[in-house]
């Protein structure tokens, strides 16, 4: 059995996100969605359990995906997974560049781990967490942005952040 780890941040989860999951899941036997702790982004607009929570609504329709958390080195984290390959999504030339370094120093690590990359769908190029979060905190609509399952909860905790900082 083919295993994919699809590693992100994921805060929140975009349409671009599910597009390349959706496309491991057609490609993998089973695909982890591996909600990660990203030690250089200080202030995530939602905790690590809102998050798989979020992840977990919106991957459930695909029965050979999972959801699961670590706040390790993805290298360590895929040596559960024997054959594992990690598989991210390209949106830009400097998309590669940085999954590239990524890609060398968790080999470095973990030699037996490949990557695979998926370049974004054309209409998802722009699209990323950083975005979502930019557009919700001025109350932007998310319709096309997110999917419709964690709409409602990027525009409640975005209200919040406005409240608390307006």
């Amino acid at each position: 059995m083919r295993t994919a780890i699809c590693p992100g941040s994921f805060d929140p989860i975009t349409l671009g996100h599910l597009n390349i999951i959706r496309r491991a899941a057609q490609l993998f036997d089973k695909v982890v969605v591996c909600i990660m702790v990203n030690s250089t982004k200080t202030s995530p607009m939602f905790s690590i359990e809102e998050r798989a929570d979020m992840v977990r609504r919106t991957v459930g329709k695909y029965p050979n995906v999972t959801v699961d958390t670590s706040d390790g080195l993805l290298a360590e984290y895929a040596r559960q997974f024997e054959g594992a390959v990690v598989v991210k999504g390209l949106r830009a030339a400097s998309d590669f560049e940085y999954e590239f370094q990524m890609d060398l120093i968790n080999k470095n690590i973990n030699p037996q781990l490949e990557t695979i990359f998926l370049t974004a769908s054309g209409k998802y190029t722009f699209l990323s967490s950083s975005v979502v979060r930019e557009m919700a905190k001025y109350g932007a609509d998310l319709s096309g942005l997110v999917p419709d399952e964690i709409k409602s909860d990027v525009e409640i905790k975005a209200k919040q952040w406005r409240r608390n900082n307006g």
